[in-house]
């Protein structure tokens, strides 16, 4: 038998599963786009996903990454000093102008990346951090498969165009979604519109306008080329949910704007975000032949739980557990289940599961317990 606790889960919104990829056809005019929520990572639209096709200077957001995961391991400082080599100084397209041998921190140079795509602070950056470009590329495509952007081919840290270097709508919001997710002070960046580097004497404005134009928006990045045509990453939060945009090959700088506002406001206008609490505290469950008489279960993991916004007042959240447990029971064993349904239909299933130990007892902790209830009464 299993004790079942039910109750009304206010608040509680709708599971990743039940969430269609392309609920509709939404006015996006782009050769390739992607809507995916951060937290769970459910995609709620998408056309053309994996078409593999040219990012341009979308491809920094790879760079940026490899950056904050050196900064928060603590193998790079935001205030370490980087030395601009000849190399680096002879990218072209969107830079900052920098001089061979100048030098300048990685904070300063990762603004300069995050605001105005420079492509000569992205080398530096690379340089660096990996010796080289080349190798520096190697870890960016290392990073990419790990991450499992299985349609991403880097040839270099720019974006700038090379035969080859392709990645997807969908590789775009996976390492997306692992920068923000991971790394949320990259925002300190990519929120700036406007700022300026050498002492006030250059100036930055982000390329990607909806940091001013759009409510809540967080970042990414932008990208553009002859063959890319105009690329976006657009991110944005509201009542704590974040959302990724993904544009690849629209006609128009203006149109990848457009676009992007589009699938955001369509994630933020039909879907929301909470966390997935029991109706009621969870209670201990008694454990037979144990060292220790309860063991008690917790939920496994997040819990957020996206949901669309119509089905809220139907959600309804119920507590499987069982009356008891027979020992042994191992920290982080399943023992339980806390499902959330909307009209009949589950939506979620959490696992349940136990907070600490408990080992079975053994043939003399028995005795002694047995002569202790004999002779003591307890």
């Amino acid at each position: 038998m299993k004790k079942i606790i039910s109750g009304l889960l206010a608040l509680v919104l709708l599971a990743s599963l039940a969430c269609p990829a392309r609920a509709e056809s939404l006015a996006v005019e782009a050769e390739a786009c992607l809507l995916m929520e951060k937290t769970t990572g459910q995609i709620l639209y998408a056309v053309n996903e994996h078409k593999q096709l040219e990012p341009a200077s979308v491809t920094k957001i790879m760079t940026v990454l490899l950056v904050m995961e050196a900064i928060d391991s603590g193998t790079l400082h935001y205030d370490d000093m980087v030395t601009a080599s000849a190399y680096a100084c002879s990218m072209g397209g969107s830079q900052i102008w920098l001089k061979e041998n100048e030098q300048m921190s990685v904070e300063d140079m990762l603004k300069a990346v995050c605001v105005a795509s420079a492509n000569d602070c992205s080398v530096a950056l690379a340089e660096h951090l990996a010796g080289s470009a080349d190798a520096f590329v190697e870890r960016m495509n290392q990073r990419a498969g790990e991450l499992g952007m299985n349609d991403t081919n880097f040839l270099n840290p720019t974006g700038l165009p090379a035969q080859g270097h392709v990645t997807s709508a969908y590789d775009i919001a996976l390492m997306s979604r692992e920068l923000i997710l991971n790394h949320p002070d990259v925002r300190r960046f990519t929120t700036i519109w406007m700022d300026t580097l050498r002492n006030g004497e250059f100036g930055l404005s982000n390329t990607n306008k909806l940091i001013r134009f759009y409510q809540g928006a967080t970042g990414l990045k932008t990208g553009s080329t002859d063959g890319a045509l105009y690329c976006l990453s657009a991110t944005a939060e509201r009542d704590g949910m974040e959302l990724i945009a993904v544009i690849l090959k629209s006609p128009t700088s203006t149109q990848r704007f457009e676009s992007a506002k589009t699938l955001l406001n369509y994630g933020f206008a039909a879907y929301a975000l909470a966390q997935a609490q029991p109706p009621q505290p969870l209670q201990p469950i008694p454990v037979e032949m144990g060292d220790a008489p309860y063991v008690m279960p917790k939920l496994e993991g997040d819990a957020a739980i996206l949901a669309a916004k119509e089905k809220v007042k139907a959600m309804e959240v119920t507590v499987e557990l069982p009356e008891r447990l027979d020992a042994p029971v191992e920290k982080g064993q399943q023992v339980g289940r806390m499902l959330v349904t909307s009209g009949g239909e589950t939506l979620a299933e959490l696992p349940l599961v136990a907070e600490t130990p408990v080992a079975r007892l053994n043939y003399w902790q028995v005795l002694e317990r047995c002569l202790r209830t004999a002779f003591l009464g307890g």
